[in-house]
């Protein structure tokens, strides 16, 4: 499975560069050269006005609608407790979106992950269950009756040393075990972003890169857009599968 996923920009602000997408048209035109250049999906962090990531209908469905028309591919979101700390009120919010995502990712170690996905797959939406290593969210994840029924793992490779990122991926997948029979996908972030996406083209397992997860590209120069961070991790995924 040779699926790269694109992440727009995440908690990056416009101090990390004019080539962070944040509004819902520049989002949608991101996605958009990212699909051109070889993504499947887009994964996006919505933000209101301000700037501030939100989970209000008000700013999830216009980014929702932004990315289909122009992006054309499956569009998912974050869930982050960071963008509504209180379990309840985030799932208020998400019960209150009219314009529904094809898929949100819900981080298994946060309070209310399995209420708000039990919610997200009731109302028809894919449920992306992101677990983080060095959290309990594996163990949570694996004795959750609604492991069977998500649409993937996200495994998030939190550790960012370039020479330890890989190791801690491994144990992370050693961790997840069969991961109810659910496919994997295999990212790491800012210095374990190469790392670890090589070793998921060397194991076969799906990734995703972009603006969210590096600002950088595997030669360590700057990126300039999503688009150029997808063609090079597709290169790098590749090359890895070819080995």
């Amino acid at each position: 499975m040779g699926a790269v996923q694109v992440c727009l920009n995440g908690s990056r602000t416009a101090a990390d560069g004019v080539q962070v997408p944040l509004t819902p048209q520049e989002l949608a035109r991101s996605a958009a050269e990212a699909v051109a250049a070889g993504a499947t999906e887009a994964h996006a962090h919505p933000r209101a006005p301000c700037g501030r990531e939100s989970l209000s209908a008000r700013v999830v469905g216009p980014v929702v609608e932004a990315l289909r028309g122009l992006a054309g591919v499956p569009v998912g979101v974050t869930t982050g407790a960071w963008a509504e700390p209180d379990p309840a009120a985030r799932l208020e919010r998400v019960r209150s979106w009219s314009v529904l995502p094809d898929f949100a990712s819900v981080n298994w170690h946060e309070p209310g992950a399995e209420e708000l996905a039990a919610l997200l797959l009731a109302r028809g939406v894919g449920v992306e269950a992101g677990i983080w290593s060095g959290t309990e969210g594996a163990a949570r994840f694996a004795a959750s009756p609604l492991g069977p029924r998500v649409l993937r793992v996200l495994a998030e490779v939190t550790d960012t040393g370039p020479a330890t990122a890989e190791a801690s991926a491994h144990a992370l997948l050693t961790e997840l075990g069969t991961a109810h029979g659910r496919p994997v996908l295999l990212h790491g972030e800012d210095g374990g972003a190469w790392p670890v996406l090589r070793l998921a083209g060397r194991l076969g397992l799906a990734t995703r890169i972009g603006l969210e997860d590096t600002l950088f590209l595997p030669d360590g120069e700057r990126a300039l857009s999503n688009a150029g961070l997808v063609a090079a991790g597709l290169r790098e995924h590749s090359a890895q599968r070819d080995q």
